[in-house]
């Protein structure tokens, strides 16, 4: 088929619940995509912060077409060999002592909310259910993550919504504090916000709600879905602030693009979820975890994590050149390699711009470039993604 008929089809069959671009993407070898006409791109997207290993690493390809020939899929209601050695691998890796799985990170962070009101109900005196969230946060499209996520943009037309959620500015702990009440049983946030348009933790910050959440006896929640496994230069974000949360989620990089996420929590929490309290048919099936045990085995054994230090602080670089040359940049924040680029415009037409250049970025929040690209791009790509920026901003 055409391009033209593939979109016309599209149009046709697939609901209208995103606006894409018009070009079909058909090939991915590490940072490079191809479309059904052959034109190549440079990828500064990774599917949104997924494809952290690049396209089609051959690792991840060889497990998953590895397992793929011995076993697919079984219930959980079996214990299944690729989980129990990915959740081992989480566990030797991370804070936690237990993993739940499911395929996303909605559905991660809506494993954590239920936890944590199960947590309460059984550990904490009172009716406590109310999770405390961040203004501009994301956390999914579920109805309880959408009500947490503190964009209302995303919340239009879905009411009445569900009870229990509150929001409070993000880098603002008088306000956390103030928003505490005996009906408070956690506080929910990610380390860096992502979708809220790259903001950055406060020195401080994220040991400040540690703080709150220990003198309060209530549980932190860290929403990784965007930034763990090696997005901002160490494995996990937290590791980055100095403190252990109490319940931590995941999603996107887990499986390189294959459909994978994970709860993650202690013992003494995790005990409030018995058979019956949650479940996930697909979750933690062994094609998912071959996947994501290869990826994350590769990202803390190849040098990932240093090159994702090194090419973050050489774009960050090398994006402060761009600003002192440009106007319409108000700003440039990042770790690793999650970086936004505020402008004092919009930015819908710039992205459209470089892809028509071949390289591919992302608008958040109408006015904010955020480049979120495989952990294995050189400075090669960097240079490139810049020079096509600069002469994009220029007229060019």
């Amino acid at each position: 088929m055409t391009t033209e008929e593939l979109l016309a089809l599209a149009d046709k069959t697939i609901m209208g619940t995103y606006k894409r671009f018009p070009i079909v993407l058909v090939r991915g070898s590490g940072v490079k995509v191809w479309d059904s006409e052959g034109r190549e791109y440079l990828d500064f997207v990774a599917g949104i912060a997924v494809c952290s290993l690049g396209h089609s690493h051959p690792r991840v390809a060889a497990a998953i077409k590895k397992q793929a020939e011995i076993l697919t899929h079984v219930s959980n209601l079996y214990y299944i060999e690729p989980q129990i050695h990915f959740a081992g691998f989480l566990v030797e890796n991370s804070f936690a002592d237990k993993v739940f799985f499911c395929n996303s990170g909605a559905e991660a962070n809506e494993a954590a909310i239920k936890l944590a009101r199960k947590y309460a109900h059984e550990n904490m005196a009172g009716d406590r259910y109310e999770l405390i969230t961040m203004k501009d946060s994301f956390h999914g499209r579920t109805l309880a993550t959408v009500t947490a996520t503190g964009q209302e943009k995303f919340q239009v037309g879905f009411a009445p919504l569900p009870e229990g959620f509150k929001q409070v500015p993000f880098n603002d702990l008088s306000a956390l504090k103030d928003a505490i009440t005996d009906k408070t049983c956690g506080i929910m946030l990610e380390p860096i916000q992502g979708e809220g348009g790259v903001r950055i933790p406060d020195d401080g910050y994220l040991w400040g709600v540690r703080k709150i959440c220990d003198d309060r006896e209530i549980l932190m929640i860290l929403d990784e879905v965007q930034v763990g496994m090696g997005r901002t230069g160490s494995f996990f974000a937290y590791e980055d602030y100095g403190v252990r949360p109490d319940i931590m989620t995941l999603a996107k990089a887990l499986g390189n693009g294959f459909p994978v996420g994970a709860m993650l929590t202690r013992d003494r929490i995790a005990s409030a979820f018995t058979p019956g309290s949650h479940a996930s048919t697909f979750g933690g099936n062994p094609l998912a975890m071959a996947a994501a045990l290869a990826s994350g085995e590769t990202i803390l054994s190849d040098g990932i994590l240093e090159n994702c230090k090194k090419m973050g602080a050489y774009f960050l670089k090398r994006l402060e050149e761009l600003r002192s040359r440009h106007s319409v940049i108000r700003e440039v924040r990042g770790k690793g390699l999650i970086i936004g680029l505020e402008l004092a415009t919009g930015g819908d037409e710039i992205v459209r711009k470089c892809m028509d250049k071949g390289v591919l970025i992302n608008c958040i929040g109408g006015s904010i470039l955020r480049f979120v690209p495989p952990l294995i791009i050189t400075e090669s790509d960097v240079d490139r993604a810049i020079d096509v920026l600069d002469g994009v901003m220029e007229g060019g």
